[in-house]
Formats: C-alpha cells, sequence, structure tokens
C-alpha cells in the first residue's frame, strides 16, 4: 500500500490556489477538468517533492473544485494537513504578512496551526529540532480554532 494524495474540497479555486501555492508555496504538478462531471482537480506537491509527485512517487495534495456551488461544512472533520518547513518563524511571519490568522502561534517553535480559506486545518511543523522561543510567538494567544 502507497499514500496517494488528501483531497479537499475548495468553494473558490483562485482563493485557494493563491493560499496554497503562493503562500504555502506549494507547486501544481496537474491539473484536470472535467467538463461532463463539472469539477476540476488541481493536484499540488511540496517543492522538494515535485520532481517525485510529477512520476506519481510522492503524495500530493489534491483541490478538488466543484464548478456547481455547494457550502461544505466540518473542514476540520477529517484532521488536518501538515507541512514541515525550514523556519516555523519565518514562514508564519509570511503567511500573517498576507492575511492569514495564525490560531496556534509556535509558540513552543515547533509547531503552529492555521486554516485554509475553506476551513482545512494545517499544521506547519518545524524541520529538524525546535527553534529557541522567540517574541511575538512566545507570549502570542490562540486565536479561534485550530
Amino acid at each position: 500500500m502507497r499514500y496517494l494524495h488528501t483531497m479537499v474540497r475548495v468553494k473558490d479555486l483562485d482563493a485557494s490556489l493563491n493560499f496554497y501555492s503562493t503562500l504555502f508555496g506549494l507547486k501544481e504538478t496537474r491539473r484536470y477538468e472535467n467538463e461532463r462531471g463539472r469539477f476540476t482537480l488541481v493536484f499540488l506537491a511540496a517543492d522538494e517533492d515535485v520532481p517525485s509527485a510529477h512520476a506519481g512517487q510522492s503524495p500530493c495534495l489534491e483541490l478538488t473544485y466543484n464548478w456547481d456551488p455547494e457550502d461544505y461544512t466540518g473542514g476540520r472533520n477529517f484532521g488536518h494537513l501538515a507541512y514541515e518547513v525550514d523556519d516555523i518563524y519565518r514562514f508564519c511571519q509570511h503567511l500573517m504578512d498576507n492575511g492569514v490568522t495564525i490560531n496556534r502561534p509556535p509558540r513552543d517553535g515547533h509547531m503552529a496551526f492555521v486554516r485554509s480559506p475553506d476551513g482545512i486545518s494545517i499544521e506547519i511543523l518545524q524541520k529538524g529540532e525546535s527553534l529557541p522561543a522567540q517574541e511575538p510567538w512566545a507570549s502570542m494567544a490562540n486565536t479561534g480554532s485550530w
């Protein structure tokens, strides 16, 4: 058995691509538009995984955009997505500078949580050892749910 991808349904493909690609840095590896089924699938991979994702050897994030409007609730029901980053403080600052709420700040230099435009909970983990605690993160309170 091999893990292939995580699929999340999105209401606004452009807003989701801005979040996952522009802000998170994921790269589109393939796209499938089905006019008859009225949906678009966009597969994204982390930068280090792009070459093997193109070959079908790395897991991807699949964004499913149904062309007919539909409300999705309970994005947290499946748990969360998780990504490892080189510098959690720099990454969270980048997200904040672009209007993303840090729901669970990286007070411990190791873990943070944010939500996508569709309410999907995303865990951000520091690659390797935790970074030393630093402000403003160390004293920042949680915001909303994560």
